[in-house]
């Protein structure tokens, strides 16, 4: 595999430069001072923010994009071979390197560099961490998966030896990783067009743990069934935490919850009291990803008040809970849940707010997704008191695989609660305008394009 001399900048081509994670690699190499170009297909303000700091952005993806001058190529999991550059680039024989590989070979220019991995809250828990190492004044490079308000994005340039990632489980690309400290939050059945089965995920898990160095730490839910098979084989210490394990390293108890579902709580660690909590991020999941991200800082040796001050004032990404506006009396959320584990945990965070209905304006991600999980996301959405369905996001999958969100209806419909499945956006909003009532909840979910659905709505 093709080595970047990270103290000898070159120039550097990004296929697909405007996704969450390759914008933020980018924007780590300008900072290096590297010549860094890229194409993607429409532009967006993670274009253009990398315009501003000097990248060259094309738009569209055409092989003349690829200048004479590229020493290396980046690309994504979501390219084919067929794609023009990619082929231009196969053609001139030019080093090529997936994201995942560039992110590993990054991680090696720091003394600490944390991966955070689990089906499920790899960006919340990320985010935590980046606000406790923020509070504490460590300084850290951090590159997270949503746009997080405190850091300008999703991206923050450092200058410690301490770097903070997610790990995706997708394609096994975190398996290009070098980590020294690693997190697993939860491991359940997702990403079923590539993995076979829950074993096969599990083993992917397994492989992932095995990177760490006999030096490393792997912070792992002990809640995670079977969580020790993980452990068999490997050489580093482990730290557990978990919210029903009493013997857990790190546990949450005295949970209460005020009017907003926002969870105050004490951490004890391996029995003694650590800190007191009192979070702004709704729901039991929420208190979970604490757990991790104390765990972590601790491994850090981050002092206690830097813990408390990080979380305490934590008040999560952007769709993630969040607050979008108050229709008419009718509160206005928008999450980014597209799996069943994550649906569930939104929702019973939902309930907690009281309101007198809760409405669900779902949007299922991928024909594979939705087929495999389909009982599960049924029983998942149940919880909401009625549930809207619009048309699947198919995201990077071309074939249907005979399914649709009307399906999805009839399970739902068979557990007793009312779903309504519409094929466009411009009807969901009309069907909400006429039925919803003050005083009720709108959540928008899933991880395509339904926010515009709540934004419409709202005028924003």
């Amino acid at each position: 595999m093709y080595q970047i001399d990270f103290q000898n900048p070159i120039a550097v081509h990004f296929i697909g430069i405007g996704g969450i994670s390759m914008s933020g690699l980018a924007e780590v190499l300008l900072a290096k001072g590297f010549k860094v170009s890229g194409s993607d297909a429409s532009p967006s303000a993670l274009t253009d923010h990398l315009e501003d700091d000097g990248a060259v952005i094309f738009r569209g993806q055409r092989a003349s994009n690829i200048g004479d001058d590229v020493d290396v190529v980046v690309y994504t999991a979501a390219i084919h071979p067929d794609n023009p550059e990619y082929q231009e680039a196969v053609r001139r024989g030019l080093p090529m390197l997936s994201r995942a590989e560039l992110l590993g070979q990054m991680m090696k220019n720091y003394e600490e560099a944390v991966a955070i991995a689990g089906t499920h809250g790899k960006t919340t828990t990320t985010s935590m961490v980046t606000e406790i190492l923020l509070a504490a004044d460590a300084d850290p490079t951090i590159s997270v998966g949503g746009i997080l308000h405190s850091i300008g994005g999703n991206i923050r340039i450092g200058h410690s030896g301490c770097f903070v990632t997610e790990a995706c489980e997708y394609t096994n690309s975190y398996h290009s990783f070098f980590p020294t400290i690693e997190v697993i939050l939860n491991i359940r059945e997702d990403h079923l067009d590539f993995f076979k089965d829950l074993e096969d995920i599990r083993s992917s898990f397994h492989t992932f743990a095995k990177l760490l160095p006999e030096r490393g730490l792997l912070i792992i839910n002990a809640d995670i069934p079977d969580y020790r098979e993980l452990m068999a084989d490997i050489a580093c210490p482990m730290v557990t935490f978990s919210l029903s394990d009493e013997e857990a390293d790190y546990r949450a108890v005295d949970i209460r919850y005020d009017e907003r579902g926002y969870g105050s709580f004490d951490i004890l660690r391996r029995g003694e009291f650590l800190a007191h909590l009192d979070l702004e991020v709704p729901g039991e999941h929420n208190i979970a990803n604490a757990l991790a991200a104390a765990a972590v800082a601790e491994a850090l040796k981050v002092p206690g008040e830097a813990i408390v001050e990080g979380l305490d004032g934590y008040t999560g990404t952007e769709r993630r809970f969040e607050f979008k506006g108050d229709l008419g009396g009718v509160t206005v959320i928008d999450d980014y849940a597209h799996h069943p584990d994550e649906i569930r945990a939104t929702l019973l965070a939902a309930e907690k707010l009281h309101k007198k209905k809760i409405w669900c304006v779902f949007q299922p991600h991928t024909y594979t997704r939705t087929k495999a999980l389909m009982a599960e996301f049924a029983q998942a959405l149940s919880l909401a008191d009625e549930v809207v369905l619009a048309k699947i996001y198919p995201a990077r999958e071309t074939d249907d695989l005979g399914i649709s969100s009307a399906d999805l209806a009839v399970e739902i419909e068979k557990l007793g609660k009312k779903a309504h499945y519409f094929e466009s956006f411009d009807e969901i909003e009309n069907f909400l305008l006429e039925n919803l009532v003050p005083g009720e909840l709108l959540i928008t979910m899933g991880a395509g394009d339904v926010v515009k659905i709540g934004e419409n709505l709202l005028g924003l």
